[in-house]
């Protein structure tokens, strides 16, 4: 399989005027299909890294950020298909009662993705289609028509129905709407999020920044779904997944400390050992 290699990282800089515990989400996650390796963390604190999975098995890093300014910089290798997000036309939903347990969470409603609310808007313009591939293409179609991408439209407690209301958000707020549609029709729905490169004509994202999308349940497996550019990608690698963001933050802090500086690197490298057969 032709594979092509990514650089990931990022670096967040922060001050504090007392010591705070922080929870960290920026670490590569792999797969089968993505090999991550040459990862680094550059940290200026004098706590230790402390990294662990969480109740999803995302990979997570703990610290305390001390009085002052501290950096942290994650950076690795990541060797992806280079191939776009797969597809399958004639995939089926599942129904509720043959969902594995670990699925059926993601049916529920959750902090920020409120299917109870959002049912009958759901039902109104989904449930007569056949159920499948091309309903859930169909949701995240209305989703991408229905918001407008607009910088600073929302903030950090914005739900689904706060953005369906207003038809503007973020890359979040595409995901949120799209699961909270996609569960209110019995299909399970995840939050991802990670690193995307601009590989092949991909939009150019106007600051290089962390993306979130959606992974939906079909056929006994998950698919990846993006409303928010209603396109395949090439390169996705993911970091974390959860019912929505609260589960997969990229920074969670027991505190208030000042973020100075936030930088995302995704981008290709040279081909000199990302092919292989």
């Amino acid at each position: 399989m032709s594979t092509r290699r990514l650089q990931l990282g990022c670096t967040f800089r922060y001050s504090a005027t007392n010591p705070t515990a922080a929870i960290f989400q920026v670490k590569a996650a792999g797969s089968p299909r993505i090999t991550v390796s040459e990862e680094s963390f550059a940290w200026d604190g004098e706590a230790p890294l402390h990294h662990y999975a969480d109740l999803f098995d995302n990979p997570c890093t703990r610290t305390t950020l001390p009085t002052g300014v501290s950096t942290l910089t994650y950076s690795a290798v990541a060797q992806v298909p280079d191939e776009l997000d797969e597809i399958d036309e004639n995939a089926e939903e599942v129904p509720p009662a043959l969902l594995p347990d670990d699925v059926l969470v993601y049916t529920l409603a959750s902090r920020f993705c409120q299917p109870d609310i959002l049912g009958q808007q759901a039902w109104r313009r989904f449930g007569g289609m056949k159920p499948g591939w091309g309903r859930v293409q169909a949701v995240v179609d209305f989703v991408h028509q229905h918001l407008a991408y607009t910088t600073g439209s929302t903030n950090a407690t914005a739900t689904s129905v706060d953005t369906f209301a207003t038809g503007l958000g973020v890359c979040r707020d595409f995901a949120h709407l799209s699961i909270t549609m996609l569960r209110a029709l019995n299909i399970p729905a995840r939050y991802v999020h990670g690193y995307l490169p601009v590989l092949d004509g991909a939009p150019q994202p106007p600051v290089m920044d962390f993306h979130a999308w959606t992974q939906v349940w079909l056929d006994g497996r998950w698919w990846d779904v993006d409303a928010r550019w209603n396109r395949r990608f090439k390169g996705r690698t993911v970091i974390g997944q959860g019912r929505d963001a609260a589960d997969v933050a990229m920074v969670t802090t027991y505190g208030a400390p000042w973020l100075q500086l936030m930088t995302v690197t995704c981008h290709e490298l040279p081909d000199d050992a990302g092919q292989a057969n």
